[in-house]
């Protein structure tokens, strides 16, 4: 009889959950071919532009009226009164009978690139860099105007907790592409200060649908799992155990058919073999001086720019979906000085992802999202502030399927309304769906009776952005 034969109730306690789930080498079974890498779908709805997303997610709200869409009109009229006209029936999150004053751009803009995309002087590495490879979107509009709500809305398509985070959705459609690492990572970044947003996990949960296809959070730095390094046991030892796991797992499945008891099964062994493969995915030792200086690593801004570099390494290595957290864009009050601090932390960063996955070739096929949960006032708050905005808000969008050097929809002279070909969250699910090769309309999963899908019964693929 082996050493491993018997597994005592003492064993099990010993090495911990923690442990097992962490004591991780190659060669496990149910990789690939398991159904934790088989998506629904049999095939995609159409030929996909996209095979990966990465999103960096600037959370907090950043100021569209001070990065991307600049005002001449505001401009001039900064300080004066602001049109009731605009306002007049629409909700704001500031309190009512307060003056509203214009609130101008307080940062110089600039045009870049031969696109002559205009945008903020205090991203001269996005400017300069991906101007160009961009499509810039000054008509965003959603429905949520506090940030817990927002968050939720603009990554589930709901403010209803419990429903799943777009990542999820395209887990579930179309599974994963690498075995020994999850198809949807999530990383928050490092630096915080008095804007810095808190973020809680339902906004890449993967609510009604099984809890496998959730995002998996990673930790920023070089041990981005914990237990990586010392699961406290041996490898041998943690094999036995995760075989003797999924021996009962399969035992409650047979009798209760509950799902979860294949999630728990696959979980276990996507960690196991994780082990492997995150020491090398973590480490930068082996990236040569011009990648880390290319993202600005040692100047002061290394939690963002790691993260950057780190979702380039996932995406060469089959992850599916990646967003990156960034908190520092709630800015009620003193954006003069904080703002430019805010947008250093993440400018070279950004350009060189986007840099480095077409010297790699996968721009062709990675679509690149930044922005946030909403936009920001044109008008004041607290003096040198601007409050929630959610009538019009900017992002860019670059990479697999997305027209470059382009600017689409159009807000008024003083940003607050959009006069041109508004894009709903509903239509920017779409539009990443159908990048993705799915149909939103046909994506669907039924829970308690109902046929649900990330944009529910909205959304439209807008295709004028579409190269």
């Amino acid at each position: 009889m082996s050493e491993h034969a018997k597994l005592s109730r003492r064993d099990f306690l010993n090495a911990g959950l923690g442990g097992v789930a962490a004591g991780l080498v190659p060669g496990v079974a149910g990789a690939q071919g398991s159904d934790r890498w088989t998506g629904a779908l049999a095939s995609t709805h159409h030929t996909p532009r996209a095979k990966r997303v990465i999103w960096l997610y600037m959370a907090g709200g950043p100021s569209q009226i001070d990065l991307f869409d600049y005002k001449a009109e505001l401009e001039k009229r900064d300080g004066e009164m602001f049109p009731e006209s605009l306002t007049k029936g629409q909700q704001i999150a500031q309190l009512q009978g307060k003056e509203l004053r214009v609130f101008g751009p307080q940062f110089k803009h600039r045009q870049y690139g031969e696109s002559g995309i205009r945008m903020t002087s205090l991203l001269p590495y996005i400017g300069n860099n991906v101007a160009d490879k961009m499509c810039l979107i000054n008509s965003m509009r959603t429905e949520q105007i506090n940030h817990d709500t927002a968050h939720m809305f603009m990554n589930t398509g709901s403010q209803v907790a419990g429903r799943p985070s777009f990542g999820s959705w395209i887990d579930y459609g179309l599974g994963g592409m690498a075995g020994d690492l999850p198809p949807y990572v999530v990383m928050v970044s490092k630096e915080v200060d008095s804007g810095s947003q808190p973020l809680s996990n339902r906004q890449w949960n993967s609510g009604f649908l099984p809890s496998r296809f959730q995002g998996i959070e990673f930790q920023s730095g070089r041990t981005p799992v914990y237990y990586l390094d010392n699961p406290g046991t041996g490898a041998s030892h943690q094999e036995f155990l995760v075989d003797q796991i999924r021996a009962l797992n399969d035992i409650d499945r047979s009798r209760s058919k509950d799902p979860e008891s294949v999630t728990r099964n696959l979980q276990y062994e996507m960690a196991y073999r994780m082990q492997h493969s995150l020491p090398n995915l973590a480490s930068l030792d082996d990236e040569p001086d011009y990648i880390k200086n290319m993202y600005g690593l040692g100047k002061g801004n290394d939690s963002f720019a790691r993260n950057c570099l780190l979702a380039r390494k996932m995406a060469e290595s089959g992850v599916r979906v990646i967003q990156l957290y960034h908190r520092g864009w709630d800015h009620h009050k003193n954006l003069s000085n904080r703002f430019p601090k805010v947008c250093k932390s993440v400018d070279q960063g950004s350009a060189a992802l986007v840099l480095d996955l077409e010297q790699r070739g996968l721009l062709e096929d990675t679509l690149v999202i930044w922005g946030g949960e909403f936009g920001r006032t044109p008008m004041g708050q607290n003096g040198d502030g601007r409050d929630h905005h959610i009538q019009a808000f900017s992002m860019w969008m670059a990479g697999a399927g997305i027209k470059p050097g382009i600017i689409y929809g159009e807000t008024d002279p003083f940003g607050y309304n959009i006069i041109r070909d508004e894009v709903h969250v509903h239509d920017f699910h779409a539009t990443i769906m159908h990048l993705m090769g799915i149909d939103h309309e046909k994506l669907r999963y039924r829970y308690q009776g109902r046929d649900f899908r990330l944009t529910d019964v909205h959304g439209h693929v807008v295709k004028n952005i579409l190269a």
